[in-house]
């Protein structure tokens, strides 16, 4: 028997190592088969990138996955109790797998299936072993990666600390709505940062990791507050809250919010768009989905809210002067009997436009509509049941008489007599509530923008590229290159005030006609309105906007000196040809001639526009700054007795500033006496020029104070004529000058700098001759040194002639005076 019992002994002994052989070898194949488990280390998770105003408040966010990477000091202690609670509760205790919990699984799974009961495994994965699983290995449910998964957190548990593990799995979780990581869930679901969370909250989150979609917030109710109920009670039995803490937190609802309350900047959208695409051509598009930077931007918000609001104003009033052009959309009758509130929520809304909401029509006689008003959208993505319904009265919307519409590519117009005529049951309209009365809203047709910039450091301050950004993204401000017309005159007057000419020179203001050779025919510019003013200063010549001046001048110096203007301003890229060019017949762009405009106003420096101030990488390392000035002394540990620091300025000077200061005073003249002279209701000294195009197709004024240079734009996408009367002068100024008065600062009314060397004398506007202080008509006129306000008046041809000092009336001059051609009108 003892023999036997030995000979089976050896045989088990002989079995139990050739298994344990066995085991080795299957282990170590596995184990050459495991990931290198260090590249934890260098984890870098896709993460959120974020656009930030210049007061720090969030513009917009790009993201893959919506992740916020928190390390662990700064997740709250509750959240990671919740987290160790529902998923590993001896996390701080085993080394990387729990065999205790392995075992009841495994006691619990065998006694189900001996008792014939459904049986499913539940599951025993640790923290850890969920880390080697979600970074390293695959989801597929085999021995063999159950194994691998093992044996990987036994590595984990020894090369990182209980922290670093907690880090990473709690920023590398999916928790549903699109949102990966407790930071971004935290926004997602409650619309707070783990900081705020209460113990309802954090539990609810610990709930999602196993199956987020089975405990949605909404599709589940039930069973997610059963879920947050039960990690809520495993809190408690661990010791991280009280049972009076776990009662008051079980009887809460889940308090979900998926819609973020005012966490954008508003009226940003246009701003945005224009910083994702320039991050997207400087670091390309995994940087900006995936890399998680933090980007501050020159947007200020409340100039930014007081621009969209001045454009959208004047695009308003101009469009409701060319009347109503018809329901931007229809429902179908039955779409209206079968349930018209649920068919008119999937049209088109304008999210940038929160004071008007969607209305559909239901009836319609001669004096008053009967509205259906869009119902709200839930909080859980559904529709509210109630169906409100108003009135629009006609007298309300009297503007809307007029109808204007499209045919065959044309504009056509009519006139309605009654409501009726004006709307149809089933048009989908824009209606805003005021004083409790339902109006009439329409969309214009006409587009715009408006640029806001600092003209010493080039920071877009506010960006307005149309009216709604959900109505049309395309933004006019940048990416519309529009005929500038008038407004490119002062660089034509700016070259010609480098290369000899003085404010008081005097040149022909009458017929001019060039032959362009070729099939191209003789050219022959004409003056707004048609007239002429016969021999003018070049000072009148801008205040008036002469066409004919302007062209006698660039024909004097030549384009390519024109050109090369153009270019040094930053204007055109390429050269310009033609003499109509110097008229602003070239296209370009809002954002562009607002740039151009600042190198006026900042004394003649080179400007580099910028919309981002500075942008950080992921860690928080600063990897663009626009501030390119030094300040070696700014980097003092101490003052001791030193001098104030200074920024070295070493940006070039493209414009002489005794000659931007000139250009600057003669554009005062053109709100002082000019075609802007709406402008000077603003009270300060102002300077700029208005600018409009054949057939009033572009309006254009662009200005500035001292420190801020505002550019506007008005026009169809599709170039069309707005209507005789329709200019700069009309249309953009009054834009400029409500914005303007609003967001002006107080010292907004400080007088333009004179640089040093410019001598003032007392001229007479008109004629541009030396005057007497205090007469009519007399002010005061830059000079540069060595020249000075002629005692008579000699009208300039020529360059050349002007500089060999011949004083002499040209021959054309002479002529158009005799034959009455240049009267003043």
């Amino acid at each position: 028997m003892l023999r036997l019992f030995g000979y089976l002994f050896g045989i088990g002994t002989v079995l139990l190592l050739v298994g344990a052989a066995m085991v080795f070898l299957y282990a170590k194949d596995l184990e050459a088969e495991l990931p290198d488990y260090e590249v934890l280390s260098r984890y870098e998770p896709p993460v959120t990138t974020r656009i930030h105003a210049a007061d720090g408040g969030l513009m917009a966010e790009y993201a893959r996955e919506r992740r916020l990477y928190l390390p662990i000091q700064a997740i709250p202690d509750l959240l990671k109790q919740a987290f160790i609670s529902a998923e590993d509760k001896n996390f701080y205790r085993h080394g990387g797998v729990d065999f205790l919990a392995l075992g009841n699984a495994a006691f619990a799974y065998g006694e189900a299936k001996l008792s014939g009961r459904d049986a499913r495994a539940r599951g025993a994965s640790t923290i850890t072993q969920q880390v080697a699983k979600n970074f390293l290995l695959t989801s597929d449910r085999t021995a063999d990666r159950k194994i691998k998964e093992a044996m990987l957190a036994f590595r984990i548990e020894e090369a990182y600390s209980k922290e670093k593990i907690l880090e990473l799995y709690l920023n590398e979780i999916f928790f549903g709505l699109g949102s990966y990581g407790v930071a971004g869930a935290s926004l997602a679901y409650f619309d707070k940062s783990v900081g705020d969370l209460d113990v309802h909250e954090v539990a609810y989150l610990a709930s999602l990791p196993k199956a987020p979609n089975n405990y949605h917030p909404f599709r589940h109710t039930d069973r997610a507050i059963e879920r947050r109920n039960w990690v809520i009670g495993r809190m408690a039995i661990n010791g991280y809250i009280t049972d009076a803490q776990a009662s008051e937190a079980q009887a809460k609802t889940l308090g979900v919010r998926t819609e973020r309350k005012n966490t954008f900047v508003a009226s940003g959208e246009y701003f945005s768009e224009e910083v994702r695409r320039e991050i997207i051509d400087r670091y390309g598009n995994d940087a900006l989905y995936e890399g998680g930077l933090s980007i501050r931007t020159t947007l200020e918000p409340d100039m930014q809210a007081k621009a969209k609001a001045a454009l959208s104003r004047g695009l308003l009033t101009y469009d409701r002067k060319r009347g109503y052009h018809g329901a931007f959309d229809t429902l179908t009758p039955e779409e209206i009997a079968d349930d018209w509130g649920k068919a008119l929520i999937e049209k088109k809304a304008l999210r940038d436009r929160p004071e008007w909401t969607q209305a559909v029509v239901l009836d319609v006689n001669e004096s008053t509509a009967r509205i259906g008003i869009r119902p709200e959208r839930l909080i859980n993505q559904g529709i509210s049941d109630e169906r409100a319904e108003g009135s629009i009265i006609f007298e309300d919307a009297q503007w809307a008489r007029k109808l204007t519409n499209r045919e065959g590519g044309k504009r056509t117009s009519g006139k309605a007599e009654t409501f009726a005529d004006v709307l149809k049951p089933g048009d989908v309209i824009h209606v805003s509530n005021k004083d409790g009365r339902w109006v009439l809203e329409q969309v214009p047709e006409v587009g715009g923008a408006l640029v806001a910039m600092d003209p010493h450091t080039g920071r877009v301050l506010a960006l307005a590229g149309g009216f709604s950004f959900y109505d049309s993204q395309f933004n006019r401000a940048t990416q519309a290159n529009r005929q500038p017309g008038s407004s490119f005159k002062p660089f034509v007057y700016a070259a010609a005030l480098d290369n000899g000419y003085t404010p008081s020179s005097v040149v022909l203001d009458g017929p001019f006609k060039k032959d362009q050779g070729g099939t191209l025919g003789v050219w022959e510019p004409k003056n707004y309105g048609g007239k002429y003013a016969g021999p003018s200063t070049l000072r009148r010549g801008i205040e008036k906007s002469r066409n004919l001046m302007t062209v006698r001048l660039a024909n004097d110096m030549g384009m390519p000196l024109i050109s090369e203007y153009a270019k040094r301003f930053g204007i055109y890229d390429k050269d310009i040809r033609g003499l109509a060019s110097s008229l602003g017949s070239r296209e370009t762009t809002v954002l562009k001639m607002v740039t151009a405009y600042s190198v006026l106003a900042n004394g003649g420096k080179s400007i580099k526009p910028s919309l981002i101030d500075r942008i950080q990488d992921r860690y928080g390392k600063t990897i663009y700054r626009h501030e390119e000035r030094t300040c070696e002394a700014c980097q003092a540990e101490k003052w001791d007795g030193q001098a104030e620091p200074a920024l070295i300025d070493n940006r070039d000077q493209v414009l002489d500033p005794m000659t931007a200061y000139q250009i600057t005073s003669m554009m005062e003249g053109v709100v002082q006496r000019g075609t802007a002279t709406s402008v000077a209701a603003l009270g300060v000294p102002i300077a700029g020029k208005t600018g409009t195009t054949n057939d009033e197709k572009d309006a254009w004024f662009v200005g500035y104070s001292p420190d801020m240079v505002v550019g506007v734009f008005v026009g169809y996408d599709r170039p069309e004529p707005m209507g005789k009367g329709n200019t700069g002068g009309g249309l953009a100024a009054p834009i400029f000058t409500e914005f303007m008065q609003a967001s002006m600062s107080p010292t907004a009314a400080i007088d333009f700098r004179v640089p040093n060397g410019i001598k003032l004398f007392p001229i007479n506007a008109k004629t541009g001759l030396l005057a007497r202080p205090g007469q009519p008509g007399v002010i005061m006129e830059a000079f540069k040194p060595g020249t000075k306000p002629p005692s008579k008046q000699t009208v300039i041809g020529f360059k050349s002639e002007m500089l060999r000092g011949q004083l002499r009336v040209n021959k054309e001059a002479q002529e158009a005076v005799q034959q009455g051609t240049g009267g003043l009108f």
